[in-house]
């Protein structure tokens, strides 16, 4: 690649830079935007609904609001795993189709709040045309490790997103 086309890419990945909530999936490290959580909880419990995806897991009730949650692990093809003392439901503001809507995604644990300059981010890896990755904002090199920058605007398709809306009322 040459240095101008390097150039254009790291300006890319300048929208990109900014505080990420990290947390731990399957013992790899993810981050979200920061400005797209809401709150971190710990696990509650989740009322199931019939006849949804495996990783839907239910819904919850927080605060009067009905809101519905996904395990980030099923969506990504990952191994099930019982929920622990340091298993916890970040609550996100999604954009869907109609509007922002809350939902809640399970994760293994919640690491810390990092600040990733565009030095520290490289563009996703590509892994062929038939594979969607576009959920994937970019990958930060901090601290030694890897991190996964989710957007999680993509982690659903819009048509989950609606039968998930319908959930949350």
């Amino acid at each position: 690649m040459g240095e101008a086309a390097r150039s254009l890419e790291k300006k890319g990945l300048r929208a990109t830079e900014g505080k990420y909530l990290t947390f731990v999936l399957a013992e790899e490290d993810f981050g979200l935007e920061i400005l797209k959580v809401r709150e971190i909880i710990g696990m509650l419990d989740i009322t199931p609904i019939p006849q949804t995806p495996a990783y839907v897991k239910g819904v919850i009730n927080l605060r009067g609001r009905v809101i519905p949650v996904i395990d980030l692990r099923l969506k990504f093809g990952l191994p099930p795993m019982d929920y622990g003392e340091r298993t916890c439901i970040i609550v996100v503001d999604v954009k869907t189709p109609q509007g922002p809507m809350l939902m809640g995604v399970v994760v293994d644990a919640v690491s810390e709040v990092l600040n990733v300059g565009a030095e520290d981010l490289e563009p996703p890896p590509s892994f062929g045309h038939d594979l969607n990755q576009s959920y994937i904002l970019g990958i930060a090199k901090t601290k030694g490790s890897i991190k996964i920058l989710l957007d999680i605007d993509r982690v659903l398709s819009s048509e989950e997103l609606l039968g998930l809306e319908t959930l949350g009322g």
